[in-house]
């Protein structure tokens, strides 16, 4: 069953417009995967727990930092007598140099924003603090809370550089796997690269059941970034991209084998034989038998 995906804006989660945070006490909690339009960031201090964030779960226990970029779906079921921070803000609050689409930071050089790496890289590796660290953390949080609870004169300002040192905390001491993904990453190369990877996935498995999910993680890729770069390079939906490519396959078969029809309709990953002959039929304006014997007539 398809179940709803909510979309969050700040102004529903916290105070301000720019930037909120929250401890355990104040925070509502949502126990169902949802997403929202702006960073997220939880510092957990007691409870052990899972974070469930776009395809990946990673663990989540005291002392552990997750990040969360916007609109990934994630969720963390935390138990009872949790103890943890949630800070959540707008690009334009840490950042107002940086005019990114929220959906383009995955294509964002680390040496523009390093202390965006740890939200990049949330799906691959854990942050974990420990010992006067965590105390930094803990202690930076609390700051924080406390002025933006007052909000006065340059308390943004405070507020940005508490932020700012509790990134660059983390990114510092995770340094060496931070730079193994980032090497990996360009590695992979362009757009053009990522979207040839995931075509390789679509031929490969044309007669299985293909999901968004499966094929951003064949080409190392958040799925919500999948879809937001085949929509911006092709203008079609992933499903357009995998109909398109079954129907191909499926011109292919009956011009040039002797499959039966469900025989074709199998390997190119339709159950249903008549569901298969009612989408050729939208695409070619045919039935997939008078394809078949247009293609075998022979020409003058």
């Amino acid at each position: 069953m398809n179940r709803t995906i909510t979309t969050y804006s700040l102004a529903q989660r916290s105070m301000g417009p720019d930037f909120g945070i929250h401890d355990e006490r104040r925070v509502t909690r949502i126990e169902q995967p949802h997403r929202h339009e702006y960073f997220q960031i939880q510092v957990n201090l007691a409870g052990n727990t899972r974070h469930h964030v776009g395809a990946s779960e990673r663990p989540l226990a005291p002392g552990y930092v997750s990040f969360v970029l916007p609109y990934r779906v994630h969720h963390v079921p935390h138990p009872p007598r949790s103890r943890f921070f949630v800070i959540n803000f707008q690009l334009r609050f840490l950042r107002p140099d940086l005019d990114v689409d929220p959906l383009d930071l995955e294509d964002l050089a680390l040496d523009r924003a390093p202390e965006l790496a740890p939200f990049l890289f949330q799906e691959f590796m854990d942050f974990r603090l420990g010992g006067m660290d965590l105390r930094c953390a803990r202690a930076a949080c609390r700051r924080m809370a406390a002025e933006n609870g007052r909000r006065r004169f340059c308390s943004l300002e405070v507020i940005r550089g508490e932020l700012l040192l509790l990134l660059a905390l983390v990114c510092q001491r995770h340094e060496g796997g931070i730079q193994r993904l980032a090497i990996a990453k360009a590695r992979q190369g362009s757009r053009k690269n990522a979207l040839s990877r995931v075509m390789r996935h679509i031929r490969a498995n044309l007669a299985r059941r293909l999901s968004l999910t499966a094929a951003a993680a064949a080409a190392d890729l958040s799925p919500n970034y999948l879809a937001h770069l085949i929509k911006k390079e092709t203008g079609r939906t992933f499903t357009d991209l995998v109909t398109e490519r079954r129907m191909d396959k499926a011109q292919e078969l009956l011009a040039h084998t002797s499959l039966r029809i469900g025989e074709v309709a199998a390997a190119v990953g339709f159950e249903d034989e008549a569901y298969f002959a009612r989408r050729f039929r939208q695409c070619f304006h045919m039935a997939p038998r008078d394809y078949r014997s247009r293609a075998a007539a022979p020409r003058r």
